[in-house]
């Protein structure tokens, strides 16, 4: 305990220490970027993840991600905060011509280590553990399936090193798994699971917490946390829509067990987001730029520590948009430069949000090809 105390604490103390503050950026400035490489027209066989897709940020501002090729080779990225870009393929990750296998890095922690997953030549996915000399460490979970999308996706990463996600077995079921530093597996599925699943990059937390969602016998999304102990407490959004797929996404956990995410509201069909404290309650909130029609309104709420959150919403034209919203509960709303008008896919996607409230994530422009951006509130 007093190990995980210290390494949730150090990045904090080490930024005073050295004085670090944010880059001063006047008020919502952003940058577009593209990963060298990247393909710069859309294809079919990878729509609608073609481009520069980033997914995860740290405290110092490295973003990593992935992008296709103009070989529709999926690669990921490390970006640094002076913008260098580079580039990674995990051990055996298939590169073939038109086949969309390749790599994805799918969170990062403060030391600079990358978790993801890639796709082998026979389409089975394999998790990995990227350091940052370079090194890789690849690994699959104990039941997992070894036929064509079936294997292991490391969504999550914290700072001691253990790694989250879930893996789809040899009859195509989705069950949770946490591996420690040092390689022992544990899975899990919470009670009346018939699918397990987790969001990219923040869905661990430095104490061991998970967080994630599952599709229960009614076809229903339902959220859950699993602490560090194994105990799973399964939860809903008030009013939620039951069956159809529809239901309870959780996407963040930060280190005082507060979970963000979004679910949907029965009477309207619409996605709501939420705030969930440890003990229970929660507190659902919309942009206020969020259209009223179905399957318009706010996505999201991934937080980070200090209580600043982001997240999608849809239009009225069903355009989506990125939101920032401070701990005081003031939005902000922005769009990247570029990100298309038209309706799903294309807008402006956020998908992490670091200590200083820097928000990282893609826009999808005219022609369904995503780029890269980094916004600062």
């Amino acid at each position: 305990m007093e190990f995980r105390i210290w390494m949730s604490l150090s990045v904090v103390c080490l930024f005073a220490a050295l004085a670090i503050t944010p880059p001063t950026y006047a008020q919502g400035h952003i940058i577009v970027f593209d990963a060298p490489g990247a393909a710069t027209v859309s294809s079919p066989e990878c729509a609608p993840d073609c481009g520069t897709l980033p997914l995860a940020n740290n405290d110092w501002g490295v973003i990593v991600g992935f992008y296709t090729d103009e070989n529709i080779v999926p690669h990921g990225f490390l970006r640094k905060p002076d913008g260098k870009i580079i580039s990674f393929d995990a051990p055996g990750a298939g590169l073939g011509h038109g086949l969309d296998q390749g790599t994805v890095a799918a969170s990062i922690n403060n030391l600079g280590v990358i978790a993801g997953q890639d796709q082998d030549s026979s389409y089975v996915f394999h998790g990995f553990v990227r350091y940052p000399n370079g090194s890789f460490t690849t690994f699959d979970a104990p039941g997992a399936g070894t036929g064509a999308f079936q294997g292991t996706v490391a969504c999550y990463l914290n700072l001691e090193g253990e790694t989250a996600g879930f893996y789809i077995d040899g009859n195509n079921v989705f069950h949770g798994f946490v591996r420690s530093p040092f390689g022992k597996f544990t899975s899990f599925d919470p009670p009346g699971s018939v699918g397990t699943f987790c969001f990219n990059a923040n869905g661990l937390n430095n104490w061991g917490a998970v967080t994630g969602y599952y599709v229960d016998a009614t076809n229903t999304y339902r959220g859950f946390v699993r602490q560090p102990d194994g105990k799973i407490t399964a939860f809903d959004g008030p009013n939620l829509i039951k069956g159809g797929f529809w239901g309870t996404i959780p996407e963040s956990i930060d280190d005082l067990g507060v979970i963000g995410g979004y679910y949907h509201y029965v009477n309207d069909h619409r996605p709501h987001a939420f705030v969930r404290y440890p003990d229970g309650t929660l507190t659902v909130y919309d942009d206020p730029e969020g259209g009223t029609g179905y399957e318009q309104g706010t996505f999201g709420g991934r937080r980070n520590l200090w209580g600043a959150s982001t997240g999608g919403y849809t239009d009225s034209n069903n355009v989506g948009h990125a939101f920032y919203r401070s701990p005081d509960g003031n939005f902000t709303n922005f769009d990247a430069p570029g990100a298309g008008k038209g309706p799903y896919p294309q807008g402006t996607v956020p998908y992490s949000i670091n200590a200083w409230g820097q928000v990282v994530g893609l826009d999808t422009d005219a022609n369904t090809l995503n780029h890269g951006f980094v916004w600062w509130p």
